[in-house]
């Protein structure tokens, strides 16, 4: 028996009162984009739960697509029959016997949406109980718990039957949160804050600092590359390009050794507030776990903080390294973060950074610094371009800051 549809169910949405109209159209909007390749399929979104018709498409490739859709809590393979009993019992039966395991345990739960159908709710849910114990045995009848839970609905255009179910991504639809500056990296961290935003229901772009010729080319594409790996969830990212060379090679003739990383990450965060500004994002995000490394206690968190009044948020601010490293490896980022292509900030990372900088001085060292002019420069020299879920991006062109947006 072939799946004939896919039943989607909303989870968090459901708590979203008056506003879960919106968080449904948001959903059923990023579904239809994530199965885009599938031209057969019709999609309808209703208040408890979306039902996707594959109309012969395949079920099980359409499955692995919605795994990765922010806002779904779980999703069934579902096959239809004609609104006959003993149809019901034949399906039920051989869906029961291709999971059986000797002594499984099985619950029948029927709703019926036609009221006209013959029997009720009960009477189906004793018909078809009956029938797999009289069909599949030894198998027992449990309430609660059970290793197989058969769902049986009763529709006016037929009967659906499900007894799998799948667990989805959970979190909120992709774009509902609001949209957010995501300051990328090549490391593991970043592309893991990204993720957490992105389920929490935020649109991200990827904001990455590039120092050529001290960084590579094959630098750049590592950061390309991370960014393509969250595009999965979303569809696409926009991902901007920032020239820092002359801005850190200012800071190492200028500021002193210890106080140069507080003072790159506070000129980061500074440029990557005006494309925000630009670009109408609501917050910046960051792969900040608290005391991982010199520029995040939270006495550098102060002192760097300072130049902008924008929400900073750092999903993996309570983490362990270990905590972060699984997440990476279930989104399949952390093979790229760790290829030995670095960062800018690693480049240029001072041997004995200051952990507790003191933002007085920071601001007295900072005079020395053309601060105005090294940032218009290096939003005059943006580049932009559309990453998307495949490793494709777009062409990538050099544009002045104006342009961009």
């Amino acid at each position: 028996m072939e799946i004939t549809e896919i039943l989607v169910r909303y989870g968090e949405l459901s708590t979203k009162g008056k506003n879960r109209k919106y968080f449904i159209k948001k959903l059923h909007g990023n579904v239809r984009l994530k199965l885009t390749a599938f031209k057969k399929i019709n999609i309808v979104a209703n208040r408890d739960r979306l039902h996707i018709t594959l109309n012969g498409e395949n079920g099980e490739a359409v499955m692995e697509e919605l795994k990765d859709v922010f806002g779904i809590s779980s999703f069934s393979p579902v096959i239809r029959v004609d609104k006959s009993v003993e149809e019901a019992k034949h399906a039920v039966v051989q869906l029961i016997k291709k999971q059986f395991k000797e002594n499984m345990t099985f619950r029948i739960n029927t709703k019926r949406a036609d009221h006209d159908f013959e029997y009720d709710t009960n009477d189906l849910n004793r018909i078809l109980g009956t029938e797999v114990e009289r069909a599949v045995q030894p198998i027992s009848v449990r309430m609660k718990e059970p290793d197989v839970d058969v769902r049986v609905e009763v529709r006016l255009d037929g009967i659906f039957i499900s007894v799998e179910t799948l667990s989805g991504a959970g979190g909120l639809p992709v774009g509902t949160a609001g949209k957010g500056m995501l300051m990328m990296s090549g490391g593991i961290d970043s592309p893991v804050a990204g993720y957490l935003s992105l389920k929490r229901g935020m649109e991200i772009e990827a904001v990455h600092f590039h120092s050529p010729p001290y960084t590579s080319p094959q630098a750049l594409q590592k950061a390309i590359d991370l960014t393509s790996k969250l595009a999965n969830y979303s569809g696409e990212i926009t991902f901007i390009e920032v020239p820092f060379t002359e801005i850190q090679e200012a800071i190492k003739k200028q500021i002193p050794e210890d106080y140069a990383m507080t003072i790159t990450r506070r000129m980061m965060l500074r440029i990557t507030d005006k494309i925000r500004g630009k670009r109408s994002g609501l917050a910046i995000m960051n792969g900040e776990s608290l005391g991982q490394v010199a520029s995040q206690t939270l006495e550098s968190m102060l002192a760097i903080n300072e130049v902008t009044s924008t929400p900073i948020l750092r999903p993996l601010i309570s983490m362990d390294k270990t905590d972060i490293i699984s997440v990476a490896r279930k989104i399949d980022t952390f093979d790229l973060a760790i290829q030995p292509y670095e960062d800018c900030c690693t480049v240029f990372a001072p041997a004995k950074p200051k952990t507790k900088p003191k933002l007085k001085k920071v601001l007295e060292m900072e005079e020395s610094l053309a601060i105005d002019q090294l940032i218009s420069d290096t939003l005059s020299r943006l580049k932009i371009q559309t990453i998307t879920r495949h490793d494709n991006s777009e062409s990538t062109d050099q544009t002045t800051f104006d342009s961009l947006f």
